[in-house]
């Protein structure tokens, strides 16, 4: 599916991405233009045949397989794209969404842009009146994400893909949300501090628990951010078959830790206020 396909369009039409599924479950993208072709084990299709077709059309392969079509959702796009880098999951990107609200309109910095699934999904929320800036150190990484934002969405006007190292600072300024998924984040509160609206929203992605620790203190020292927090998100799909309701068998679980904060004017210092109260309110 891309975006210059008219909202409400659940026809298939050329240059589209497609998610073919098979009687497993096996879930394959591919891109449709006339004469293109699927090979598999279990036989070959003709996709060109999906052009002018509605959403979940059925295609049959000279030896009786069944796979079904559907547009690909941005959660679907996220896990099978092709990536160099590892992404964040689509449970952790709607947590994004949610808990740094993310709104129509909004000035975005993104770093480590890695595959582009945190830029598609950011894209998405900040809409045409928006604008992402997406910072990575590796040139092949900014490609990668420009041919997987591609996919998504031709016409991406409100993006600026930017070779640099944000440690070092960042010529943007009154940004809504500061977005990352860095080894090292600490390295950016400062500038945050500096360049994020009043309200404004820090976000970062990290794996490790010393990792959140060490940013929890760099955000807690700025003495600019209030409502520091930190999370997991855990999913567990269920399998419903007649009377037979149980959890999977696999479960998508630690992913990496969610830490969120705001920008806040510096707090102001109380008469007789002890030194270790304060740092525990901070």
């Amino acid at each position: 599916m891309t975006d210059n396909t008219p909202r409400g369009d659940h026809t298939f039409r050329e240059g589209d991405t497609a998610l073919l599924i098979d009687r497993r479950g096996r879930q394959y993208l591919i891109h449709l233009e006339e004469g293109n072709r699927f090979e598999s084990h279990i036989g070959n299709l003709d996709v060109g045949a999906l052009i002018g077709q509605p959403e979940g059309t059925w295609l049959v392969t000279a030896s009786g397989h069944r796979y079904i079509a559907f547009k690909p959702t941005l959660a679907d796009l996220t896990l099978r794209m092709p990536r160099i880098a590892t992404v964040m999951y689509p449970k952790d990107l709607g947590t994004l969404l949610v808990y740094a609200d993310v709104f129509p309109g909004a000035r975005v910095l993104e770093a480590g842009s890695g595959s582009g699934a945190t830029t598609m999904t950011l894209l998405r929320a900040v809409g045409e009146s928006g604008q992402v800036f997406s910072y990575d150190l590796r040139q092949d990484m900014l490609d990668q994400a420009r041919e997987n934002v591609e996919m998504m969405s031709p016409e991406h006007s409100n993006l600026c893909l930017k070779q640099g190292d944000v440690y070092e600072g960042f010529p943007e300024d009154n940004l809504d949300r500061i977005v990352l998924d860095l080894p090292e984040p600490w390295h950016v509160v400062p500038h945050a501090a500096e360049k994020l609206v009043p309200g404004g929203i820090f976000f970062s992605f990290l794996p490790t628990v010393p990792q959140v620790q060490e940013l929890t203190y760099a955000l807690r020292a700025q003495g600019s951010f209030h409502l520091i927090e930190t999370m997991e998100v855990i999913m567990r799909p269920w399998n419903v078959s007649g009377r037979s309701v149980r959890p999977s068998h696999r479960m998508v679980g630690h992913t990496g830790f969610i830490n969120t904060a705001r920008k806040c004017s510096p707090r102001p210092e109380v008469d007789g206020e002890a030194e270790a109260g304060s740092n525990r309110e901070r």
